[in-house]
């Protein structure tokens, strides 16, 4: 199975997702799966939270209060939910903001062990 695959499967499982993708905190784009009726440009919210990450992840590392696991950025419009997947990469599942953000989360931190297992 591709990572596009799983990227599709999680956002057809979650109510109200519009798109994931996996991301390098360098800003480029391993793979993504965007619904066609999707309002947001995900790469360009990706790309600007990659910076935002990589400043989240040194104050974590400053604090010592442990490793970085899942961050959520929650507007008016969308939420979105962002796993680490290791020292490189993280997934980003971005929903509406009346999604079911529960089933996300769940959704999001079982797939990204499958994209771990796959890019091993």
């Amino acid at each position: 199975m591709s990572i596009k695959n799983v990227l599709q499967e999680m956002v057809e499982s979650v109510d109200g997702a519009l798109g994931a993708i996996v991301m390098g905190y360098d800003g480029i784009a391993l793979d993504e799966y965007v619904k066609e009726s999707s309002p947001l440009d995900l790469q360009v919210l990706s790309v600007e939270y990659a910076t935002v990450l990589k400043e989240i992840r040194k104050a974590v590392d400053v604090l010592g209060s442990g490793t970085m696991e899942e961050i959520s950025i929650n507007t008016d419009v969308t939420r979105v939910i962002i796993r680490v997947i290791d020292n490189d990469l993280f997934v980003i599942l971005a929903l509406l903001m009346d999604g079911n953000y529960g089933k996300g989360r769940y959704v999001l931190r079982q797939k990204s062990l499958r994209i771990n297992e796959i890019l091993q």
